[in-house]
């Protein structure tokens, strides 16, 4: 696995781990389909949440939350309306998070959870 591979899986494991930690129920990692693939999807109460995780081993190219482009966020919101469609039941609501980490050679990785990001 290459080093970028290995830190998307990291943090994606981080990730989960904080979610769960607050309370939500991680109900898919990496859903995919021809179009992209969604991080995690988890359930908050009644409202699903789409995560994006982003992962870097440093912020010398900008954190990691700036590489969530409008592009990508567009891209996103087509691959969560997707996996709706293919869902039983109705949702109340859906959200649509960023969680950002950066892991540093020495340092605990810091975890920022943008609730509601776009």
């Amino acid at each position: 696995m290459a080093t970028n591979q290995k830190l998307g899986a990291r943090g994606e494991e981080l990730a989960v781990r904080h979610l769960e930690d607050i309370g939500l129920e991680v109900i898919e990692r990496n859903w995919r389909h021809r179009s992209g693939e969604l991080d995690i999807i988890a359930r908050d109460g009644e409202t699903v949440v789409f995560v994006e995780v982003k992962t870097r081993s440093g912020i010398g190219y900008g954190t990691p939350a700036e590489a969530v482009t409008y592009t990508k966020q567009t891209r996103i919101r087509g691959l969560a309306l997707r996996w709706l469609s293919l869902q039983q039941g109705p949702w109340v609501q859906i959200r649509f998070d960023v969680i950002a980490i950066v892991v540093g050679r020495h340092e605990e990785p810091v975890i920022t959870h943008v609730r509601a990001a776009f």
